[in-house]
């Protein structure tokens, strides 16, 4: 498995290649945004981990970058801020994860190993529920004849709601399968995320698929 690490602290860089390196992992190190972007489109990685405050582009445009450029590779992005607004503009500019500084290395390597396992994972056939189409390998969606244009989060949100049609979907179960998450103060993303998904997913559409169930969370179904 091959990891690019792009962090502009030294100390913080060299702490986490030596520790990746010591669980198995190729890592290559770029220590700004440019840079990169270069390396994430020259070569081929399982994971990227990215920096937010970088010189000469930040992590987000990085990340935007990349996905520009077709880089598939799943992205976690590192930062020393926590509020729900600038996580959930980390994982719209295409990132998949986010880890607040400071961190525990086990934490680190915890986060890793879920983004590797889900990105390497086949997905297999399309999957379809009423109206609705997914192409797990194009990472595509379409309802009817019209495709619908998603963030990496809210395919993966959208996914795991087809994935499990006519199930109610805890926040908590949302948290783990999408996120890897389990704690309540994430519920509030999940909220948010869900939001984008009706926007995109219902608000056109005379048929509502996505649905709440008060007090426990979500569920994918016709009515």
């Amino acid at each position: 498995m091959r990891i690019l690490v792009v962090e502009d602290e030294k100390k913080v860089a060299s702490f986490i290649q030596r520790g990746l390196e010591g669980e198995g992992f190729e890592v290559d190190v770029a220590s700004d945004g440019e840079s990169g972007v270069e390396l994430g489109t020259q070569n081929t990685y399982d994971l990227i981990l990215m920096d937010i405050m970088l010189p000469k582009m930040d992590g987000l445009s990085a990340v935007k970058a990349l996905r520009e450029k077709d880089v598939v590779a799943p992205v976690l992005c590192l930062t020393a801020k926590d509020t729900v607004e600038d996580i959930v503009a980390g994982l719209n500019s295409g990132s998949d994860d986010y880890l607040t500084k400071p961190f525990a290395f086990a934490e680190l390597l915890a986060r890793v190993r879920a983004l590797v396992r889900r990105g390497s994972h086949e997905r297999g056939a399309e999957i379809t529920y009423a109206d609705l189409r997914l192409d797990p390998v194009a990472h595509k969606i379409w309802r009817g004849d019209t495709e619908i244009d998603l963030t990496a989060k809210e395919y993966a949100l959208l996914e795991f709601f087809m994935r499990n049609p006519e199930t109610t979907l805890t926040r908590t179960m949302i948290a783990e399968h999408v996120w890897d998450y389990n704690f309540d103060s994430f519920t509030n993303i999940i909220d948010v995320y869900v939001n984008y998904l009706r926007k995109k997913v219902d608000r056109d559409f005379s048929k509502k698929l996505i649905h709440t169930v008060r007090g426990i969370g979500y569920v994918l179904k016709e009515e």
